[in-house]
């Protein structure tokens, strides 16, 4: 490339991108920087507008692009290791076009402004004089590339020879990892928006004395100055257009807030109308000129001549002033106050926007025939609003006109409210009367914008069934069902009532392939026209009637005569109760559960050699109290362990009901734990649920004196084993068997290499390390699942697969799924053992993408739905797996996704609050469990066997599953065995151990050999 030339760098934040831009500008070319999550046909434009002949992008970016005639050059290939180490003749100058940063245009397209090598350095020099910067100081960066302010991020500590630290996109927007990264990097210099500063203090950061922070892209207000000094360091205020090469002005705040002065060789005017400076203290329009202007717009001569005029004040020859369109006025002591915008571009979280680019775009689509955004604050929260007059008989919602906008305008652009408006509010000049635009109804959620009620009968029964599943007052019949929060789980309630109200039996597929409330009535509609098998009806049964166990009951009554005594399926829980509590009234609650619920009166016992469910008619359960209120915190914490410890191990007869026991810890008057133990041949994960809300509902009655509102139990877990084995009598049954044997033919043990030699019998001991993503990440696997038709379990379940594949070698990988098992309205409220196994078979083989795998998880995960009535003990029982005392039959990994996890609940005066419990067993050589947090971050428990792994593998391995995430989100289209698992620090313990042993090449696999010696090319000495 030559002078003036133009490169294109699509690059992740990363010493790579540093790397680029520093050898586009020694080559004497221009660089323009592309963000990745822009839309393509953003990306695209900015290209062909700016004559790009050169991309430099990344191998993980090589498909983001269309296919076109573009040389890419990829800066981590080896191609680029085998060139020339020669510094070339550097043939620069000051006119040169150093980079070009596209902004938001008014006129609906972005338009490029053009730095030239000569303004760049004019602000490096300035900002010497203005900010104490030496070689010992460590400066981060936080800008999304695509800005300007990045590139005086990059160069400015490159040009004294400070430290430079890029942050990850992650670091970039949690507030927490950013307040990590400020204070355990050593960081001395940042510069942020006034919202990020914010969102750090919010988030509780401390600040230090030693940093020095630089604040733009808004204004800083008075208050966030003085949050910001009370914290130490020393603050600068910062103000420059894109146009005028990144600052114009700046100020040390120690006192009043302003913009401060011009940096070097920079001229400030402010003039009225006519172009006449005003007096001090009088609001003028901000005119810049000096070393800093831009050379101009790319293409747009227009533009550039009415923005960049002729300077009326100078004596240089061609001299130009930038017409910024801020209004500001000078104080008396020479600082410029900035007062406020005089157009319609704003500034949201630092980003400009011109409105006028979002109106225009939307405009474009065929059913908007007039609208207005505007930038709205309400309660303190900013936010882009789209007010839209649709064409005459046009259908348009928000989801479509929000996925329009997004395929083209960066996500910062794309309006979070659309307003539907039968035609715009005008002035008496016909101007859109922003004044009289409505606020958006805060009472009507997001999920209820454009609402189209029900149209038929059948509509609104589904509309109706989604609502309740989904806790909501209401639902669109376009809206989406897993754009609404839905999940497999709520798929499962939502097809067993609609069985119960339509007398039809619809497959879950169904759910999927038909997600919003129209689509699925019209199915609803089809299958109520054709004859279907149904499910035998529960009938309850007789008071004398010998009861059968269900086979889940079965194998766990069988395997405690084995080992009598033992508590490995005792299932413990603990509730946290702060505020007022009564004892007696929840003793009572208790024992008004136990006569509901006839699981919690059963026993279990040989009756002419078979088990039998034996019910006490009457039965009452104590609730020992123990009084820990005298000891300390730390004792207390103690004492709960200890105490949980004992409830978890302590054995139950079988023989002898009630198999559940409760015990109540004092740590204060008003603050109390709650021990629940259950034996799992009564209970299961969602039993737990159903206790807690009965102890919620009862206790607040028995509290307030009014009636127990909980809905008769028509039928008991006892009528399920009955009809359970009545079920196994029928075609039913052979017809799932059949499939269960397709399935499952020729089962592989999964080969997971240990730390330990396998035991010959296995002693349950186990071990867990828990770990949680980024908001970052959690949103973008969402995304990624909705992008590709699953759920948020298949997408992780897939993940799990690629990650155990990769542990393995293997191509066949197979894993233990929970489901609840709860296929009929009515047991849904009962406590008892019905949670199922499903076996989840992935064939991972022939190269596939991630996308690949996540569809082959999606068909997998929904056949063994349709075939989820198949005890998993009962599988066990006709497949007849060959015996091993070390290891589980069929699957050795477990994997689950918790959608539901328990809240907290609001009693009168009693908060009952979930407490998390440590458990040191586990049946299965590795347990993986997500969940999400009410914060909305995905995190997550790794269990191992102690007799196969240390806990230090789990933790790696957590790693290497959110390293596998991190790299798929957004390139899904990447070959599984290729997506990179190691962290970096451990890739450079692996390098430095491999060149410090050449032995290893010897006996490593060809393919590991060139790999290693692949980094090795790409790791400098």
């Amino acid at each position: 490339v030559g002078a003036d030339s133009r490169v294109g760098i699509l690059m992740e934040r990363s010493l790579d991108m540093i790397a680029g831009v520093l050898g586009i500008l020694k080559a004497g070319a221009a660089y323009i920087p592309l963000d990745p999550t822009y839309p393509i046909e953003r990306l695209s434009f900015v290209l062909e507008d700016a004559g790009v002949s050169v991309l430099l992008t990344q191998l993980s970016l090589a498909n983001l692009l269309p296919s076109s005639e573009l040389q890419q050059v990829y800066v981590d290939s080896d191609e680029i290791a085998r060139e020339s180490a020669d510094n070339p003749v550097a043939v620069t100058t000051s006119d040169n076009v150093s980079y070009i940063i596209y902004t938001s245009g008014s006129t609906g397209t972005p338009k490029g402004v053009q730095l030239t090598h000569g303004a760049l350095t004019n602000l490096l020099h300035g900002m010497r004089e203005q900010i104490p910067l030496k070689e010992q100081d460590v400066v981060l960066a936080l800008t999304t590339f695509s800005f300007d302010i990045a590139s005086f991020e990059l160069h400015f500590p490159l040009t004294i020879g400070a430290c430079l630290e890029v942050a990850s996109r992650d670091v970039a927007v949690d507030p927490r990892g950013l307040a990590e990264a400020l204070d355990v990097s050593g960081v001395t210099l940042m510069q942020a928006t006034p919202v990020t500063w914010r969102m750090l203090l919010d988030a509780g950061w401390r600040g230090n004395e030693r940093l020095k922070m630089l604040t733009a892209g808004e204004p800083l207000t008075p208050d966030l100055a003085d949050r910001l000094l009370a914290n130490g360091g020393s603050l600068w205020n910062l103000y420059g257009p894109t146009e005028t090469t990144i600052y114009s002005t700046g100020l040390q705040i120690q006192g009043h807030v302003s913009i401060g002065r011009p940096v070097a060789n920079t001229r400030i005017y402010l003039l009225d109308p006519q172009m006449q400076p005003v007096p001090i203290g009088i609001a003028g329009e901000m005119y810049i000129g000096g070393e800093g202007l831009a050379r101009g717009y790319i293409n747009r001569p227009d533009l550039t001549a009415e923005k960049f005029i002729p300077d009326p004040f100078g004596d240089t020859p061609g001299a130009r002033l930038y017409k910024t369109g801020d209004a500001a006025r000078y104080l008396p002591d020479g600082q410029i106050d900035f007062i406020n915008r005089i157009d319609r571009q704003i500034k949201l979280r630092g980003f400009r926007i011109e409105l006028g680019e979002i109106e225009s775009v939307l405009r474009q689509h065929t059913g908007v025939k007039q609208c207005v955004v505007v930038l709205r604050e309400d309660s303190g929260d900013k936010r882009l609003i789209a007010y839209v007059v649709v064409e005459d008989h046009a259908l348009i919602d928000r989801y479509e006109l929000r996925s329009y906008l997004m395929e083209r305008l960066p996500e910062y652009m794309v309006p979070s409210r659309f307003v539907e408006l039968a035609e715009l509010p005008l002035t008496p000049n016909g101007k859109v009367n922003q004044r009289a635009l409505p606020a958006p109804d805060v009472h009507d959620g997001e999920e209820h914008e454009n609402f189209v009620a029900p149209r038929t009968a059948v509509e609104e029964i589904v509309a109706g069934i989604w609502s309740d599943v989904l806790q909501l007052d209401r639902v669109s019949v376009k809206e989406n069902f897993f754009m609404l929060g839905g999940h497999s789980l709520l798929v499962t309630q939502v097809i067993s009532r609609v069985r119960e109200v339509f007398k039809i039996e619809l497959p879950v597929r169904s759910m999927f392939e038909a997600a919003t409330v129209a689509e699925f009535a019209e199915r609803v509609e089809k299958e109520r026209q054709a004859e279907t098998d149904q499910p035998a009806p529960f009938v309850p049964h007789e008071p004398d009637a010998a009861l059968p166990l269900s086979f889940a009951q079965q194998r766990l009554w069988f395997l405690d005569q084995l080992a009598p005594g033992n508590s490995f399926y005792n299932m413990p829980a603990a509730l946290r109760m702060t505020g007022t509590l009564d004892h007696a009234a929840l003793e009572h609650c208790l024992n008004e559960i136990v006569r509901r619920q006839e699981s919690l009166r059963t026993s279990f016992m040989a009756v002419e050699g078979k088990p039998r469910q034996v019910i006490a008619g009457e039965l009452t359960a104590s609730l020992p109290v123990t009084d820990l209120s005298t000891l300390v915190a730390a004792e207390q914490a103690e004492q709960i362990r200890q105490w949980a410890d004992t409830e978890a191990k302590q054995p139950f007869d079988l023989s002898q009901a009630p198999l559940v026991r409760a015990r109540l810890l004092k740590l204060r008057d008003d603050e109390h734990v709650l021990l629940f133990t259950m034996h799992h041949i009564i209970s299961d994960g969602w039993s737990l649920g159903v206790l807690v809300n009965e102890v919620a509902e009862i206790y607040s009655a028995i509290i307030t004196g009014n009636e127990i509102r909980l809905p008769h139990l028509k039928v008991q877990y006892a009528d399920y084993a009955i009809w359970q084995r009545k079920w196994f009598e029928g075609a039913k049954f052979e017809e799932q068997l059949a499939y269960w044997r397709r399935e499952l033919q020729d089962v592989p043990t999964l080969q997971l290499p240990g730390d330990h030699r396998r035991a010959a019998v296995q002693t349950f001991a186990g071990a867990s390390h828990n770990f949680t993503f980024t908001t970052r990440l959690t949103e973008q696997v969402k995304e990624l699942s909705r992008r590709n038709g699953a759920t948020l379990y298949m997408t992780l379940l897939a993940a799990f697969d690629v990650l155990l594949a990769r542990y393995t070698g293997q191509e066949d990988i197979v894993v233990g799924s929970p489901i609840a098992n709860r296929t009929q309205k009515e047991v849904e409220g009962l406590i008892g053992f019905f949670v199922n196994t499903l076996v989840m078979r992935t064939d991972v083989s022939g190269n596939p993408s991630f996308r690949d795998v996540i569809g082959r998880v999606r068909e997998v995960a929904l056949d063994a739905y349709a075939h989820q009535d198949m005890p998993f003990e009962k599988l066990v029982e006709e497949l007849e797996p060959e015996r091993d005392l070390s290891r589980q039959p069929l699957f050795q990994a477990m994997f689950a996704v918790q959608n539901a996890p328990l809240r907290p609940l609001e009693l009168p005066n009693l908060t009952i609050s979930p407490m998390q419990l440590e458990t040191t067993t586990t049946r299965f050589d590795l347990e993986l469990t997500i969940w999400e947090t009410e914060e909305g971050r995905l995190t997550g428990e790794f269990r191992c066997s102690s007799d196969v792994f240390d806990v230090a593998t789990i933790e790696r391995m957590a790693g290497h599953l959110e390293m596998l995430l991190e790299n798929v989100v957004d390139q899904p289209a990447q070959s599984i065995w290729s997506v990179p698992l190691l962290t970096a620090h451990e890739e450079q313990q692996l390098l430095v151990e491999w060149n410090d042993t050449e032995a290893n090449r010897a006996v490593q696999p060809a393919s590991v050999t060139r790999w290693f010696e692949q980094q090795v090319e790409r790791t400098p000495a």
